[in-house]
């Protein structure tokens, strides 16, 4: 009778305990780079530029093989243009379109690294030997002559990009920034 005593206080005892699962923390490489994404956006924002590129460089090296780590390339030139870093900057746009090429954003600020150089003459020569030869080439050759001053060339480029290449997703972008360009020569 007192073994049956014990034996059912035993069990009412496991059935009833509180028994709590310990917490498993998960690592996911691409939440946390999207978190230190955000954090250098408000480091930016906020003109805290060495913390940002911290933040930026964290979510690179937390997760740096995806489309979205052009994004936070991006972000760093961003960043290291606003010091007048263009050397810099450059590196992070050419990472930003050799990650993701078909980003408008990221081949006119890699020319507005050029300009602040002060080499867009330079890239012109380069590129002009090369823009037959791959489409994304010929797209550069139209951004850096409008950054050279030389508009109505720049836009003749930029839109054989567009007819060679209709179907790409980087071609609506393409065609509002030369409808930019012909509203503001039209202006003047």
């Amino acid at each position: 009778m007192i073994t049956r005593i014990i034996f059912i206080l035993l069990i009412t005892t496991c059935l009833t305990s509180a028994y709590v699962r310990p917490d498993t923390y998960k690592i996911d490489a691409q939440k946390n780079a999207v978190i230190h994404n955000n954090k250098g956006i408000n480091s930016l924002a906020e003109g805290n530029y060495a913390e940002a590129i911290q933040e930026f460089s964290l979510a690179i090296l937390i997760n740096p093989k995806t489309q979205a780590t052009a994004v936070y390339y991006n972000n760093l030139g961003e960043t290291y243009m606003k010091l007048g870093q263009y050397r810099n900057a450059q590196g992070c746009f050419e990472k930003s379109v050799k990650q993701y090429n078909l980003n408008f954003l990221y081949y006119q600020n890699l020319v507005k690294s050029f300009k602040g150089q002060g080499i867009i003459k330079t890239k012109i020569k380069v590129y002009e030997t090369k823009s037959d030869k791959n489409p994304m080439n010929m797209l550069m050759l139209g951004l850096l002559y409008v950054h050279n001053g030389d508009i109505r060339r720049g836009i003749i480029k930029l839109d054989e990009f567009c007819m060679r290449e209709p179907d790409l997703l980087i071609t609506p972008s393409v065609r509002s920034y030369i409808q930019i360009l012909v509203n503001s020569k039209d202006k003047k």
